[in-house]
């Protein structure tokens, strides 16, 4: 496994060995014990997985407030996205500023999405699978967006993004009230 630390600490781009033949490839996209062993020590509890037919499919910036934020594990089983983390934590040296990675079938990349982050994605291609695992349980009630083009995003867009009705109501942010507080 390849652990590379983006500019945002803790976010990170892991990327699994592949072991292919003419059949295909087999990765191992999650090792608990091997994951430790670099520091990162996370309990999943959900994966969740979600299919995107046009291209400029934006869905985001998604966060989920305490007490159940989730720490997330995102990677493309097909297709590519341009996959964006946002720093939200009040008093972070980094608050406002964001990474993105491209995470496709091909480069199998995964993005590792810390609590007190934004996430969020757009589709390259269409009919795009993104599969993720997060920390919690889902909790409507901590659900909540911040606008996709409040935070200086090149998201390469080629036109208007198709958004859902959630993104689209979303909160810039400078309006935005966050409830994570960087730690130090």
């Amino acid at each position: 496994m390849q652990i590379e630390q983006t500019t945002l600490s803790g976010v990170l781009i892991l990327t699994p060995a592949r072991f292919g033949d003419a059949r295909g490839f087999f990765s191992e996209s999650w090792n608990k014990k091997r994951m430790e062993e670099h520091g990162i020590d996370m309990e999943f509890v959900q994966d969740n997985h979600s299919i995107s037919g046009e291209v400029g499919t934006l869905r985001g910036l998604h966060y989920q407030a305490p007490p159940h934020a989730q720490d997330k594990l995102v990677r493309c089983g097909q297709g590519r996205v341009f996959d964006v983390a946002v720093d939200i934590r009040v008093g972070s040296p980094t608050y406002g500023q964001w990474t993105g990675v491209e995470l496709s079938a091909e480069n199998g990349k995964q993005l590792l999405v810390p609590k007190g982050f934004l996430h969020g994605f757009v589709t390259r291609v269409p009919n795009t699978e993104v599969l993720y695992k997060c920390t919690d349980y889902y909790a409507p009630e901590c659900d909540g967006a911040v606008r996709w083009d409040s935070c200086g995003i090149d998201w390469g867009l080629e036109g208007e993004p198709v958004l859902s009705a959630k993104d689209e109501r979303a909160v810039a942010l400078a309006d935005f009230e966050s409830p994570f507080t960087f730690d130090g």
